[in-house]
């Protein structure tokens, strides 16, 4: 609740009071404005006004003003709006230095502009001589001359603003159109232009209206010259000698002039609460069946879903998919997408092949209709890697070979590798529908063919009822669908998607989940996708991919990444202990400190890994007897609940913390609270060691 406190002095919504130090000075400042506006109110003749204005000394000075104006907006445009997008997207040498010369014709006296201007395109300047003797055109004291001089002092302002409207449009909107199959060009004109549109705009305004009231640099160039270049800045120059009520009432036209355009900015360009559409992607967020934005709980991958493995401490190795639920759903299979673009083979099938280096440093082989879960800690190189196959990043570089065919120096819009990052990234001025037939609009279908297919697509991912709402009223579960079947529709060779269901509630997750499973079943070329979800890995994925520090720790099927996990971020996520360490005769000696005894040792001096159940962990409160041989004191450091169990944290002096996971009557019978002190026991046969 906002607090407002009366007295001496504003108060803000905080409650700072503004100190009278401050607060005098800001509006003595504020008086200091004002007094000299408030001065040709004051002094305007009101009953001669209409004729002072409709002069035709006023009137001809008038259309010269629009004149000029509109034509330097027009050649602020052309050339400011290439040379803001360079300034925002490209990274290039002396760009500061570009930058400061951008902003130089706004701190430089306007006759020194007008100085300059006649050096530089006078009949004796440098590139004016070549402009007289090559084409006949002289700028001084002509119209153009004024074009020239109006451009030069207002297109900055057209500049600055656009560039900030570009640094706050995130990049992977453009980088999402190109994934799709779109040209540059294309992205500019469809993508970057319509997300900037109030920035541009916000520019074009204050560019017109400085270009309005030029006067300096004009005068200086251009010369004073009735029905040429003698502006309505520079008649009220000249009224000012003769008459100075109608010089006033000039006046008084541009003051209402410059004061709609600011109204009509209302703080966009001055920072005063405009933003800039784009910077997220327009979903809203509902607690409703289609997504309330909550990420999905962690969980452990399911039992029933590991199937057979490979005998425990063998290594895994990349091999071709094996049929999982991932695609053994007939029933649902959904159709082969047709040929993308550009193959040539009419086969629909592309396998794929990369050697990414780097950052991220491995070697990936598929088969067409493998979909590969790319798992691991933060920083590991994920999303770089699809980065890199996208050809988006100079971290790391993938030589990137899709069917026969090797795309490695083909820019992105023509590999046909279609992305689906974190958020979607639906594109906030088109419709779901829209949306959704982008990618093939981009690869030449006609624009009825387009809609059609597009509408297929949505129907399949069960949200075409939706295809002519924008993204702003989507909820998060439906914006993620037509995320999907936008990159779906464009015929992609290869797909990746960035944790695609991250952001969906449980039950959502779950039916996207299903369909997507359905389409993929389908998909002819390789699907890459990153998450931190065991059950979509598992779900989804033939194979999984453990990446760290942008190394390959291990790549096999889930199975077997389920029962030997070779990463500890892996086996945590799992929900299992994973202590890393060195094999030693009988078990393991623990990196920092502690032994491990297991029941099958590894070579002695390899590194390993050691994996715990949690349902492992016996949890005393006395030391043990008996057969375990892996027995420690501890505390209990805290107890959470999961599902229909309790998971108790311990940690101990002598190894690493362990979650044992217990029912709670066995807590109740044990008494334990937070700081219980109790014993915890592995049987060495409950120890896994795997190979790293």
């Amino acid at each position: 609740m906002k607090r407002h406190h009366r007295g001496r002095g504003r108060t803000t919504a905080s409650g700072l009071r503004a100190p009278v130090a401050l607060a005098l000075p800001a509006v003595l400042a504020v008086a200091f404005l004002l007094v000299p506006m408030a001065g040709i109110l004051a002094r305007t003749s009101w009953g001669d006004l209409g004729t002072h204005l409709t002069s035709p000394e006023v009137t001809e000075a008038l259309r010269i003003s629009l004149v000029v104006s509109f034509w330097s907006l027009g050649l602020s445009l052309l050339l400011g709006v290439p040379l803001a997008w360079l300034l925002a997207r490209v990274d290039f040498p002396g760009k500061a230095v570009v930058r400061s010369l951008v902003l130089l014709p706004m701190v430089l006296p306007p006759t020194v502009g007008g100085v300059a201007l006649l050096l530089g395109f006078g009949r004796r300047g440098l590139l004016g001589g070549l402009l007289d003797s090559w084409f006949g055109v002289q700028l001084p004291f002509h119209t153009a001359g004024a074009v020239v001089a109006a451009t030069f002092v207002s297109m900055p302002f057209l500049v600055i603003s656009l560039e900030g409207a570009l640094a706050g449009l995130h990049v992977r909107y453009e980088e999402t159109a190109a994934s799709l199959g779109a040209g540059p060009l294309r992205v500019f004109r469809t993508v970057t232009l319509p997300m900037i549109a109030p920035g541009l705009a916000a520019g074009a305004a204050l560019t017109w209206a400085r270009a309005l009231g030029e006067f300096g640099a004009t005068i200086t160039f251009a010369g004073n010259l009735p029905g040429v270049t003698q502006t309505l800045p520079l008649q009220v120059y000249l009224l000012l000698q003769d008459s100075t009520e109608a010089a006033t009432s000039v006046s008084l036209l541009l003051l209402v002039i410059a004061t709609a355009v600011l109204v009509a900015l209302r703080g966009r360009w001055a920072g005063g609460g405009g933003t800039v559409r784009g910077r997220t992607s327009g979903a809203v967020t509902r607690t409703d069946a289609d997504g309330d934005g909550a990420p999905d709980a962690g969980g452990t991958w399911p039992d029933h879903m590991t199937g057979a493995s490979a005998a425990p401490g063998t290594p895994a190795t990349p091999g071709p998919p094996t049929a999982t639920t991932a695609h053994a759903e007939g029933a649902d299979a959904a159709p082969t997408a047709p040929d993308g673009p550009g193959d040539g083979s009419g086969t629909g099938r592309w396998p794929l092949h990369a050697d990414v280096t780097g950052f991220d440093r491995l070697t990936l082989d598929a088969a067409p209709g493998t979909t590969i879960a790319v798992v691991g800690p933060n920083g590991a190189g994920k999303t770089t890697l699809l980065r890199a196959l996208l050809g988006l990043t100079p971290r790391a570089h993938a030589v990137l070979t899709l069917g026969a065919r090797d795309v490695t120096t083909l820019p992105p819009h023509r590999r046909g590798v279609a992305w689906v990052p974190q958020d979607g990234a639906l594109f906030p001025h088109l419709t779901a529908l829209g949306n959704t037939a982008y990618g093939l609009r981009a690869h030449g279908t006609g624009r009825a063919e387009a809609r059609r297919e597009a509408q297929l697509w949505l129907d399949r991912l069960g949200v075409g009822h939706l295809a002519h709402r924008k993204p702003a009223q989507l909820s998060g579960g439906q914006a993620g669908r037509v995320a999907l079947a936008r990159a779906l529709a464009a015929r992609p060779r290869l797909l990746l998607l960035d944790e695609p269901l991250a952001a969906l509630d449980q039950s959502t997750r779950a039916h996207v989940r299903h369909t997507l499973r359905r389409h993929l079943a389908g998909f002819g070329g390789v699907c890459l996708m990153v998450t931190h979800d065991p059950v979509e890995a598992v779900s989804l994925a033939d194979r999984v991919l453990v990446l760290e520090d942008g190394r390959t720790i291990q790549d096999a099927v889930p199975a077997e990444v389920t029962r030997h996990p070779r990463s500890p971020w892996v086996a945590r996520m799992l929900g299992r202990n994973a202590w890393p360490g060195t094999a030693t005769g009988d078990g393991l000696r623990m990196t920092g400190a502690g032994r491990l005894v297991a029941a099958d040792p590894l070579p002695e001096g390899t590194g390993a890994l050691a994996v715990i159940g949690p349902e492992a962990v016996s949890v005393h409160r006395t030391r043990p007897s008996g057969s375990p041989r892996n027995v420690w004191p501890g505390r209990v450091r805290e107890i959470t609940a999961l599902g229909g169990r309790l998971r108790v944290l311990v940690g101990s002096p002598e190894v690493p913390d362990l979650v044992g996971e217990i029912t709670p009557q066995a807590a109740a019978e044990l008494g334990l609270a937070e700081d219980t002190e109790v014993w915890v026991s592995v049987k060495a046969t409950e120890v896994t060691l795997v190979p790293v």
